[in-house]
């Protein structure tokens, strides 16, 4: 019987080829062992933004599960888009989810209003890769965050109000942009207003 030769080009394919199929093999098995703890994992972050909206921050695994259980009512949908009905202390609030475009990639946000449908009552800020120090304030800052409380959507007009702009003129419904950021600020404000118009457009006709 000839010796097998593991210095041949047939041995190196056939061997490689093999540790391939047995690593991705072992890669799907584990991807798929693992996905249902990964989607718990995301739809808990979700909870948690939606409850930071709210101004319930600071908790963790089951005790942001039971309160997400306690304070959020239904989910409803306003047109193809989803909202979140909620109780806060007997008061009716509205969490509505928003996307918009930050200087390097997408951004998102929870916004929580009052039932008046025009008093933000607290917002939570996301993106997907805006500059650290800068525009990931809109993220990292909940000192910024919690400027957008007490916010008026629209004036006295019924006009939309809702902005982020570098000199505020009219604080009842404006707020400062993140320092260094003003394009990242300008895609916040843009969201907030869109999204928000939107969304209440689409309640009142209701």
């Amino acid at each position: 019987m000839s010796k097998l030769n593991t210095n041949s080009n047939a041995y190196i394919i056939i061997y490689s080829a093999i540790l391939v199929v047995v690593v991705a093999f072992l890669l799907a098995f584990i991807f798929k062992a693992l996905k249902p703890m990964q989607d718990a994992n995301v739809a808990l972050d979700i909870k948690k933004q939606i409850l930071y909206s709210l101004n319930i921050r600071g908790l963790d695994g089951h005790k942001a599960e039971a309160k997400y259980a306690e304070v959020v009512k239904e989910e409803q949908q306003a047109g193809d888009k989803p909202y979140y009905v909620c109780d806060i202390d007997g008061q009716r609030k509205y969490v509505f989810p928003l996307k918009g475009m930050g200087l390097w990639g997408g951004i998102s946000a929870f916004v929580s209003v009052d039932d008046d449908l025009n008093t933000i009552y607290g917002a939570y800020f996301n993106h997907e890769g805006e500059t650290a120090g800068l525009g990931a304030e809109i993220k990292d800052s909940q000192e910024w965050q919690e400027r957008f409380q007490g916010k008026k959507i629209y004036g006295e007009d019924g006009q939309l109000a809702i902005g982020v702009v570098k000199n505020v003129e009219i604080p009842e419904s404006q707020v400062d942009v993140v320092t260094g950021a003003t394009l990242t600020s300008n895609g916040v404000s843009d969201m907030l207003r869109e999204g928000l118009n939107e969304y209440i457009s689409k309640l009142k006709e209701e």
